[in-house]
């Protein structure tokens, strides 16, 4: 996209986002930030626990 000036740029609305994507990363008391923080390590923790374990509890039980 070119500016009235002609110089080539990002345009404003991916400027403006790329702005507040990092004013709200470095934010440190947003509470938004932590919770999604927070909630995208639960996340990330109940899928190891899901995927990265050594047995499959949907698999047919042996018959003992």
């Amino acid at each position: 996209m070119t500016d009235p000036n002609g110089k080539k740029g990002p345009s404003p609305g991916v400027a403006d986002w790329i702005r507040s994507a990092c004013r709200f990363a470095t934010d440190r008391n947003d509470f938004r930030r932590n919770l999604l923080v927070n909630l995208g390590l639960f996340a990330a923790g109940v899928w190891v626990a899901r995927n990265l374990s050594d047995f499959d509890l949907m698999s047919p039980q042996p018959v003992t």
